[in-house]
């Protein structure tokens, strides 16, 4: 009887479980990009959907659910070849316009490399049927083309905070009075320079994005997509959904549409036990342990050997112990109380109750994970968003950051000193970390519920604001001010019309009768 009663339940649990087949597409050469693809990945196997994934980067993890394959972009590590592009730090000591161009070349580049690509072409002419395709976006917006290939919604995934690709293709409100781009390193409370300068760039990156990029992006696409080549700029705005990977604990209050949604720590799994030597490195560590990593984009041997040097003085004159991420094998002058090596299990080292301090670069993983755990943070932005993040951490009073540029070992002695004796950024971080983890529902349950919602619900378009369907004069009401300008000085015309004609009879009738 038993047996009979749990084999009607599982056949009911079947029934009830749909299951989807879902397109994503990330194909930036970006580890941590990929990581939180993978990350999601698992999440929508977990919930009985079939995934192809496109991505320069392969799991066997994933693939041995049986449910999971990978359209692999192999051979992307020379796509740039031929063009002289910035490396990640150089990216840091540029302008901002500059960047801008860089990355759209980057973006370009991408963007070709993988609409060429022999498995890429497999799978566009293929027979195969998605019921939605979800987009890293990040500099490939041409790709987008494939909703209306495989004519299935698209959501966009965000690995940044909400900015300024993602306001856009959802019409979300983003005034620059108060909401800082994400390259730049200012709050929300922005002085009348910086208010104007955060105009101007907008402005810019907004035309450059018109003239230049989109343009480039539809002669690439044009070729392999010609029956839907017509429709390609409405497709860039075919947006159903956008997830975005923040929060409001870690990033500025913000308005938001209602199809965004902020599905920030996603990604974040319960810390798994330390590896027997690390755990005791950090057991033993009665005074704690600062855990030093630059991410995977910048490695700690591109730094130059006088930075190198007074690092492993520094370190050497503390009483904690250091974990430092190096890339290098062996490296000459490190005291006892530094362990370096190629890889520590970030997250795991984080969760430590003897961790005193994260030192690292700004990017968004990092941020998360030290706010998660409740650990104060010393940053060395480079590039990016990194700046942005950095800034609002040292806002928010949980860190303190240095440009990577400009760190010398004065500096660096005395944010440690404070980031490691004042208990205010220890507090901060704990009431950082309460507001990040207090949330109804967990963010990987809400990023499943929204995809099968878009799915559910053919493309969700109810969700989608009118903006849409507005021209850019008739959003900014630049219509409206016209006609009221317009207005106005009829009026105004008017009236000095009617004064003028008063004044001439008056001034006409006094002369007849001084006459």
């Amino acid at each position: 009887m038993n047996t009979k009663l749990i084999f009607l339940c599982l056949l009911i649990c079947i029934y009830m479980v749909k299951s989807s087949k879902i397109l994503m597409v990330f194909p930036a050469p970006v580890r941590s990009h990929f990581f939180l693809g993978k990350a999601l990945a698992k999440g929508l196997l977990n919930a009985g959907h079939e995934l192809v994934m496109i991505s320069p980067f392969e799991d066997k993890g994933l693939q041995n659910t049986g449910r999971y394959r990978t359209v692999v972009l192999s051979g992307i590590e020379n796509f740039t070849e031929g063009h002289e592009l910035p490396s990640w730090r150089e990216m840091g000591d540029i302008n901002l316009v500059q960047m801008e161009f860089h990355i759209n070349t980057f973006g370009n580049l991408l963007t070709n490399f993988t609409v060429n690509h022999q498995n890429f072409q497999k799978l566009i002419r293929s027979q195969e049927k998605f019921d939605v395709i979800i987009f890293e976006q990040f500099l490939t917006d041409g790709l987008r083309i494939l909703g209306c290939h495989f004519e299935a919604p698209v959501i966009l995934f965000s690995t940044f905070v909400t900015n300024f690709w993602t306001n856009a293709f959802t019409s979300n409100p983003s005034p620059p009075s108060y909401i800082p781009d994400t390259f730049t390193s200012y709050t929300s409370d922005m002085n009348l320079y910086q208010r104007t300068m955060n105009s101007l760039l907008i402005l810019t990156r907004h035309l450059i994005r018109h003239w230049s990029f989109f343009p480039t992006q539809e002669v690439i696409i044009k070729q392999h997509f010609p029956e839907c080549h017509p429709h390609f700029y409405q497709s860039l705005y075919n947006v159903s959904l956008t997830l975005v990977n923040s929060h409001e604990s870690i990033n500025y209050a913000l308005p938001m549409v209602p199809n965004m949604v902020q599905i920030g720590g996603y990604h974040l799994e319960p810390p798994k036990a330390l590896p027997g030597d690390i755990q005791k490195f950090m057991d033993e560590a009665k005074d704690g342990v600062i855990y030093f990593s630059m991410g995977t984009n910048i490695e700690s041997s591109s730094f130059d050997e006088d930075t190198k040097a007074f690092l492993l003085r520094t370190f050497g004159k503390l009483k904690e112990r250091v974990l430092w991420k190096w890339d290098e094998q062996i490296i000459e002058g490190k005291s006892e109380n530094v362990w370096i090596q190629k890889f520590f299990p970030q997250r795991d080292v984080l969760a430590h109750p003897n961790l005193k301090l994260f030192i690292t670069h700004g990017g968004l993983l990092s941020t998360m994970e030290t706010v998660y755990s409740g650990v104060p943070v010393l940053l060395f932005p480079v590039f990016g968003d990194q700046k942005f993040n950095a800034a609002k951490i040292q806002n928010d009073g949980y860190g303190l950051y240095i440009w990577l540029s400009k760190l010398t070992e004065e500096n660096l002695t005395e944010a440690l000193d404070k980031l490691l004796n004042d208990p205010k950024y220890r507090e901060n971080v704990k009431k950082r970390s309460i507001l990040f983890k207090d949330r109804p529902i967990q963010p990987m349950e809400l990023a499943i519920y929204w995809i099968e919602y878009v799915i559910k619900h053919e493309s969700a378009k109810h969700l989608r604001v009118a903006a849409f369907h507005l021209e850019w004069y008739q959003y900014f009401l630049f219509d409206v001010v016209f006609v009221v300008l317009i207005s106005l000085l009829a009026i105004a015309s008017c009236i000095f019309y009617v004064c003028l004609v008063l004044y001439k009879r008056f001034f006409k009738s006094n002369k007849l009768k001084i006459n």
